[in-house]
């Protein structure tokens, strides 16, 4: 298969799965239940990827560096730290972990 027709077939999937989002009555979004778990989504995908991210390379589970910055990112977020101050947080305690040979 050419680069070009999976680009095309993506291209198709993405706007058949906009097109379903459209023709979904407006009622049915309107229902508390789907009110609830439209705002919860995001937060949950977005906490599977990073604990993917964090904790696998390829198919096995690993605890390394990035689990540290993970942990330093929390401790951060505990003391309501500055974003910009969690993000450095996670940066320095990563490489730092990384260049001991952690």
């Amino acid at each position: 298969m050419s680069v070009w027709i999976a680009i095309g077939l993506t291209v198709l999937g993405c706007y058949a799965v906009k097109l379903a989002g459209l023709l979904v009555p407006a009622g049915a979004l309107e229902r508390p239940l789907v009110r609830r778990l439209a705002a919860l989504l995001p937060v949950a995908l977005l906490a599977a990827l990073t604990a993917q991210q964090t904790f696998s390379t390829g198919s096995a589970l690993v605890l390394d560096a990035r689990a540290a910055g993970l942990a330093a990112a929390g401790l951060a977020l505990l003391v309501r730290a500055p974003f910009l101050l969690v993000v450095a947080a996670a940066v320095v305690v990563t490489a730092g972990v990384r260049a001991l040979g952690g």
